[in-house]
């Protein structure tokens, strides 16, 4: 087979190079000694590197999820079959129809092989619920477990998916919000669960100290643990009721972050009592697609109730929670 040479270091390098000329011959797999790298290549062409003759194994072609389930699901349960996962750590987590429930953990195994990368296959049960917002997942396939570390923005996430909320798509809303924050703020963080806000913030900036708040024990002491996982030294949680704390925390912030859309409206007031002019208040909330305003009328409420003035910097969405009704953030600030 006919390949180029290229010392180890340069590999990533020459691999671009070919894809982009389009001399790469996808159909053999690569081969490596101690220094070098083997790469097939389709002809020869001028180049630095040495082109020789080598002999390579040809690549297994690659089937896709449904091509490898399509013996074991009837035409009916293949139109059912959800094919999109999302990845906590070196968890799988999948949506099941309920006819294929039966077929479960064959479907999970065929998710185990998508990626080296994912240990777990896990189907979520029902939606978020109770107090904690917890979401229940049931274990279909690989290794038996539920918690994991999940790594994000610099940071490495430990949790248990089925004792705390915790959502990875919402990791670009938390770079978003860390590409905000100036040099020294003091940050709190409400509602911050196993601590994603206040780890991105704290590794990623130089806020001078964040506060966090959660009401689920469980949640706290994964934050806890998490604050000792990224060797945090600004940031401070606390377990209890975000009514109950925020009183009793000294002095005003900066920033404020309100990460509960389905009822965040509520504390508003809370996040009020504790913010300055100029505080930059990150609220969350559900809203319908033609009616992301009303969110932003809600802050405006309750600023004026708070005696303050309210001045909407921007409304972002930033995830969907069914058609046409989404997750957004009104960022305003305390004026």
């Amino acid at each position: 087979m006919l390949t180029i040479k290229a010392p180890l270091k340069d590999a990533q390098k020459v691999k671009s190079l070919l894809l982009e000329k389009g001399l790469l011959d996808e159909r053999y797999q690569l081969k490596k000694t101690k220094t070098d790298i083997f790469l097939p290549i389709v002809k020869r062409f001028n180049t630095a590197y040495k082109i020789t003759e080598v002999k390579l194994e040809k690549r297994e072609p690659k089937q896709d999820l449904k091509s490898r389930l399509s013996e074991t699901l009837s035409k009916q349960e293949m139109t059912t079959l959800k094919t999109s996962m999302d990845t906590v750590g070196d968890i799988a987590i999948i949506e099941l129809d309920s006819g294929l429930e039966k077929k479960g953990k064959r479907i999970a195994e065929e998710f185990l092989k998508q990626s080296k990368s994912i240990k777990t296959v896990l189907k979520k049960k029902g939606s978020h619920e109770g107090e904690f917002r917890v979401q229940k997942y049931e274990y279909l396939a690989g290794d038996k477990k539920f918690e994991t570390i999940h790594v994000e923005n610099n940071c490495r996430i430990m949790l248990d998916v089925n004792k705390v909320y915790f959502s990875m798509r919402l990791a670009t809303e938390r770079k978003r919000i860390m590409q905000h924050v100036k040099k020294g703020e003091r940050i709190l963080v409400m509602f911050s669960g196993c601590a994603p806000y206040p780890c991105v913030l704290s590794k990623n900036t130089e806020a001078n100290e964040i506060i966090g708040i959660e009401i689920n024990p469980e949640g706290h002491e994964y934050g806890l643990e998490n604050v000792g996982l990224n060797k945090l030294k600004n940031v401070r949680l606390h377990c209890g009721d975000v009514k109950k704390i925020v009183p009793k925390l000294e002095g005003t912030f900066d920033r404020i972050l309100m990460p509960l859309p389905r009822t965040a409206e509520d504390f508003l007031d809370t996040a009020l009592s504790v913010a300055k002019k100029g505080t930059i208040i990150h609220f969350y909330n559900f809203q319908k697609q033609d009616e992301f305003h009303l969110a932003a009328k809600k802050a405006e409420k309750a600023c004026k109730k708070a005696g303050f003035k309210c001045k909407i910097l921007r409304t972002v969405k930033c995830g969907q929670h069914s058609p046409r009704f989404f997750r957004i953030c009104v960022d305003f600030e305390v004026k």
